[in-house]
């Protein structure tokens, strides 16, 4: 939804909710540095959304002087982001489980993580090591809402970030979920991933790390 959103109305506050899903927060100074604005202009627009109930503030320290202010997203800005139809999802769910039986839903989630596999791992086929799987995985999952990135972490290891879960409720409700995602991660890269999860407020970041054996 937020990109069609930005596509017809290209609003500065758009691209400032996009950039701080993106992160775990920034300033003003940040926001107006990385999209060329004025500190006002940028300002402005982060104390509507704050007042709209999108945004919220935290402090944080610095080396010397006061602690800087940033923004953040709130859990309410969460339906602007892709979601994978939770309502519709969990009502089809249910009636398996009621008709069919307690073991209807995971298998039912077993079956599509196994297709959407397939389909993925046909798309990595001209990648040849992990870090060229990733990457490509990481650029097929932002096109499915997850805002996906590889990224090295300060060790020099190899990861995958996400900062959007669209399967977040589904898992709310089916622990399975999550478990049978990091597997298909595994599958496609051909090594092991460990999946850890922050969110604060709106925040999230879903990290994957690729234990790479190339």
């Amino acid at each position: 939804m937020l990109n069609l959103l930005k596509e017809v109305l290209h609003s500065p506050a758009l691209e400032i909710l996009q950039r701080l899903k993106c992160s775990t927060g920034l300033t003003v100074t940040e926001l107006c540095t990385a999209m060329k604005m004025s500190y006002m202009g940028v300002k402005q627009h982060c104390v509507e959304m704050e007042k709209a109930g999108l945004l919220d503030t935290w402090r944080r320290a610095k080396g010397s002087g006061r602690p800087e202010k940033l923004y953040r997203l709130t859990p309410k800005a969460d339906g602007l982001f892709p979601c994978a139809g939770p309502a519709l999802t969990l009502d089809l769910l249910t009636t398996a489980e009621r008709v069919y039986g307690e073991t209807a839903p995971p298998k039912l989630l077993f079956t599509y993580f196994q297709a959407k596999s397939e389909v993925l791992a046909a798309k990595l086929e001209k990648a040849t090591t992990v870090e060229e799987r990733a990457k490509l995985l990481a650029r097929l999952r932002t096109a499915d809402g997850c805002l996906s990135a590889c990224e090295t972490d300060a060790q020099g290891r190899l990861i995958m970030v996400e900062h959007h879960r669209p399967l977040r409720e589904l898992a709310a409700r089916y622990a399975i979920v999550d478990e049978l995602e990091c597997e298909m991660i595994e599958r496609l890269l051909g090594c092991e991933v460990r999946r850890s999860v922050e969110e604060v407020s709106g925040l999230v970041r879903v990290t994957f790390q690729i234990k790479t054996r190339e």
